[in-house]
């Protein structure tokens, strides 16, 4: 904890000027010739310099500063107001003091920024060190998606079925390929998209923030928490690039969360990663530009079944636990939108044995048969000791394909049918002929309108009317990613 007694004593302390909860796009940061390590702790960013009085008050004039020029503007007489844990005061001093001189669209900044100027989301620099650093990423983000296919594949074995299998997944990647570029591209080299932010201390607790272009200072953003799918075993967190830029575009921050996969975790971690993910999201929004009274909780297939346990777990907590001790609220979500999701696993067993996921492997990700209702949302929400918890759950809206092979669209119906047997507010939706890929993958990728898209900027808009507006306009401007003749070779050969 830094004082003025501190300071004028040439005392050396770490100096905590970046804020709570984030993370900094780089591990050393170099200002006047200085070099200050970034720590970790506890999911705060910190910089530890080691300086006397003379170097703190040069790093106070460094020009163009902002934590700099906050810590000014105040004097250094009152230096001591950063006795507090973090600068949460300063920055609200400075925040105010300069709101009336900030343009109409303010532009973003960097992630280590972030909570410098109130609720401005971070902008990434193009500069040459970042694009070396994007290089570097892409190759480790490849390797790691390289070894999650082999692993899947080592845990499937090499049947002929599933060579058939994977002879189709090839040639449907193949179809794709021209959209997965553009995509894949925009993923890592978009300045308006922050990779690998840690939320918790466990591995692959990370998560991507696509930030709208522009943040109207005074507007703060609705706020999409998502989770991926990958059948437990292969879900990573860039699954969801292409639906995180569309949101993104329409003026919504996107938090995709990723988690532990078999075999590195079993479905207790993944949901426990995943509530963390949530906690740290609704805890951190505001620093991001997102307002925290309109966050949504959105997931697909595995990540549906994942986001739906930690939900409805929560909802159990809240009735038994002193909700101030949560880091998340179930019932201040503003809803919960699950695609082509299942929810019960007791029944999707003997499926998934059928497809190829076998009945050992698929137990050993579940943590046995005795753990399957534990894990079952649609078992859960009827179980006599939910019935208070039910009041807390947020609107719901399941959507679903009714020509989905890998989760038939009967998982939906029924987890519909039984929120709505308890009381709990649910719509359900299902789009005719539509595959488990086509509502993720073909149907974004071809442009234009886009059902499900609209289905979810439905919800997540709800209310406003202008920007219901602006949805629709943008939605006739989406240009196409993808060929229709390779979007219907795609659609043919899906092994989904």
């Amino acid at each position: 904890m830094l004082t003025s007694e501190d300071v004028f004593k040439n005392r050396v302390l770490p100096s905590r000027i970046i804020g709570a909860g984030v993370n900094s796009l780089n591990n050393v940061h170099r200002t006047s010739g200085h070099t200050h390590h970034t720590s970790q702790t506890n999911g705060i960013s910190e910089i530890e310099a080691d300086m006397g009085s003379e170097t703190m008050q040069k790093l106070l004039q460094l020009k163009g500063g902002r934590v700099s020029r906050g810590i000014s503007d105040i004097g250094i007489n009152n230096i001591s107001c950063l006795q507090s844990d973090s600068v949460t005061e300063i920055n609200r001093h400075h925040h105010q003091q300069h709101r009336s001189q900030r343009p109409e669209k303010w532009p973003l900044r960097t992630v280590s920024d972030i909570s410098q100027g109130g609720r401005v989301g971070p902008y990434r620099q193009n500069s040459f060190q970042e694009f070396r650093n994007d290089v570097h990423h892409a190759a480790t983000e490849t390797y790691l998606i390289t070894r999650l296919a082999l692993t899947l594949l080592r845990y499937l074995g090499i049947g002929t079925r599933w060579m058939s299998k994977l002879v189709r997944l090839y040639l449907y990647a193949l179809f794709l390929m021209p959209g997965f570029i553009q995509v894949g591209f925009n993923y890592y080299f978009s300045r308006y998209i922050h990779r690998s932010i840690v939320y918790g201390d466990e591995p692959r607790n990370r998560l991507d923030l696509y930030i709208p272009p522009y943040c109207d200072d005074d507007i703060p953003k609705p706020v999409v928490i998502f989770v991926t799918g990958g059948a437990w075993i292969i879900g990573y967190k860039a699954w969801a690039a292409l639906l995180g830029q569309q949101l993104a575009d329409h003026n919504i921050i996107v938090a995709c969360l990723d988690y532990r996969n078999f075999p590195q975790g079993s479905i207790s971690d993944m949901v426990a990663d995943v509530t963390a993910g949530i906690g740290y999201v609704c805890q951190n929004i505001t620093n991001f530009g997102g307002d925290p009274n309109r966050v949504f909780l959105a997931g697909q297939s595995a990540g549906a079944h994942l986001a739906a346990c930690a939900l409805v777990k929560q909802a159990q907590k809240e009735g038994f636990e002193d909700p101030t001790k949560l880091s998340w609220s179930s019932c201040k979500l503003k809803a919960f939108l699950a695609i082509s999701g299942g929810y019960n696993l007791t029944k999707l067993v003997d499926h998934f044995h059928k497809r190829g996921l076998y009945r050992s492997i698929f137990l050993s990700v579940m943590e046995g048969e005795e753990s399957l209702p534990l894990f079952s949302p649609e078992l859960l929400v009827l179980s006599p000791s939910f019935r208070e918890a039910v009041p807390l759950l947020p609107p719901i809206s399941l959507f679903h394909g009714t020509a989905d092979y890998s989760i038939l669209y009967d998982a939906s119906v029924a987890f519909g049918n039984t929120l709505q047997s308890v009381g709990a507010k649910v719509t359900t939706t299902l789009y005719a002929r539509k595959t488990h890929t086509d509502l993720f993958l073909q149907d974004p990728m071809r442009g234009g309108a886009d059902e499900l898209l609209a289905d979810i900027l439905a919800v997540v808009h709800e209310g406003d009317e202008e920007a219901k507006a602006e949805d629709i306009m943008l939605m006739k401007t989406r240009r196409r990613l993808v060929p229709e003749f390779l979007l219907q070779l795609a659609h043919n050969v899906s092994p989904f």
